[in-house]
């Protein structure tokens, strides 16, 4: 016997295990009887819900006793958890489903499916509602554990730009921000486009109201009913604030940012071409060099604003300019268990609504961009920041969490400098 089936089958006798299940597979003809969808689907919703686990098909659950599956038979199933893992599970799994064979009471060797559930990086519902593996049976949560899981897999904010506002109607959305993303359509197809990008939503009741995406992005001031919804920038005296204090005009500049969200990042963007120190040098021919490149800072501000927790009260994405230095500082922790160092190579989104509807933006006029919209699809917006920046003055950006908040660091080009980095 292979060493993964032999090490399967110690598993299997050994007894009560929370990370391992079996079922029996019951066919008639070509239909697949047992174990029944929503039940599959519950058993795999409840494993990625805990730490992962095993589902063997083809064994008995009470007795552990090996069936198999009809070898005719054994890519149907296969296909069949597929589909369900795909399906019925939201948002959908994707098991790793290998095909084994084990001993049966006999000793003659019967296939059998090995279905191995990662532990999930969201919280994922099933027919039977929020279930998480607990012992050896699947359990739903009660809603206190519930919302500490979504919690733990950084979902709780997530769902938060897709909620209803409760104080705000549809006569508050403006039609000419709207008409940028549906068009001019009206009645039933305006409302479904709407829909389609969670700009608005039912509430309780029933009534069509905007969600906080639709706000931020549908109303000429999103802050009468989001106050944190906002980008403050400041240029400071000085690289520190303590130096900058000690000057009478410690602020040499500031600018809170509001409006719909296309339009702060627009406007954080200018503050900080504003701000910043262009060298001239006459070295074959003028040429103008700046501290920064407007093009990562562009990305940092986009990123900033789609990624950051709109749900903490009190909380603002904050632009801090500094003589050697911007520091953009943004609400929220990584999501579920992102490092720093995962940033450049993986994408996630917080706010999938936001960034779907950035990407429909143009950038503005006059402002350096990678590509014509505000937010690349393929996520190439770290790199861009780290290699551009770099380019230009020499030292990588740095990324840094302090508790529920990211900072972003973007060192200045030095007066008279030039870039370790080769052109490109």
């Amino acid at each position: 016997m292979p060493d993964a089936a032999e090490r399967l089958l110690q598993r299997i006798q050994s007894g009560a295990d929370p990370s391992l299940d079996c079922r029996d597979v019951a066919l008639a003809g070509d239909e697949i009887r047992e174990p029944g969808p929503d039940e599959l689907a519950d058993e795999l919703a409840a494993f990625a819900n805990a730490m992962g686990g095993v589902l063997v098909l083809g064994v008995s659950r009470g007795t552990r006793q090996v069936a198999g599956i009809p070898l005719e038979s054994l890519d149907a199933v296969m296909q069949h958890v597929l589909e369900i893992a795909g399906g019925a599970v939201d948002p959908p799994l994707v098991p790793v489903v290998e095909k084994l064979e084990l001993p049966g009471v006999d000793g003659r060797m019967r296939p059998v499916l090995k279905v191995e559930v990662p532990r999930g990086q969201c919280v994922h519902r099933s027919p039977g509602g929020y279930l998480r593996r607990v012992g050896d049976s699947a359990r739903e949560m009660d809603t206190a554990a519930l919302v500490r899981l979504f919690e733990q897999r950084g979902q709780l904010d997530a769902q938060f730009e897709r909620q209803v506002v409760e104080d705000a109607s549809l006569d508050d959305l403006d039609p000419r921000l709207v008409n940028r993303f549906v068009g001019p359509v009206g009645g039933s197809a305006r409302t479904a486009a709407l829909g389609k990008l969670d700009m608005i939503a039912e509430d309780d009741a029933g009534v069509l109201r905007p969600t906080v995406t639709g706000l931020l992005f549908g109303t000429r001031l999103p802050q009468r009913w989001l106050p944190q919804a906002f980008i403050q920038s400041v240029a400071y005296r000085g690289d520190s604030i303590g130096a900058a204090l000690r000057s009478p005009r410690y602020q040499l500049d500031a600018k809170d940012n509001d409006g719909p969200l296309d339009e702060q990042i627009e406007y954080a963007c200018r503050f900080v071409a504003r701000n910043q120190r262009v060298e001239a040098s006459k070295h074959l021919g003028r040429r103008d060099r700046p501290q920064y490149d407007l093009a990562a800072v562009l990305e940092a501000i986009v990123n900033a604003v789609a990624h950051r927790d709109y749900s903490i009260r009190g909380s603002k994405v904050r632009l801090r300019m500094f003589s050697d230095r911007i520091e953009l500082h943004s609400p929220g922790a990584l999501l579920d268990s992102m490092t720093v160092d995962d940033l450049p190579r993986k994408r996630t989104a917080r706010n999938p609504a936001v960034a779907n509807l950035l990407a429909r933006c143009p950038v503005p006029d006059g402002i350096e961009s990678a590509g014509a919209t505000l937010m690349d699809r393929r996520g190439g917006g770290v790199p861009a920041i780290l290699a551009r920046s770099q380019r230009l003055s020499g030292r990588q950006p740095v990324y840094e969490t302090f508790g529920r908040e990211l900072r972003l660091t973007i060192y200045a080009a030095e007066p008279g400098g030039g870039s370790t980095c080769p052109e490109r």
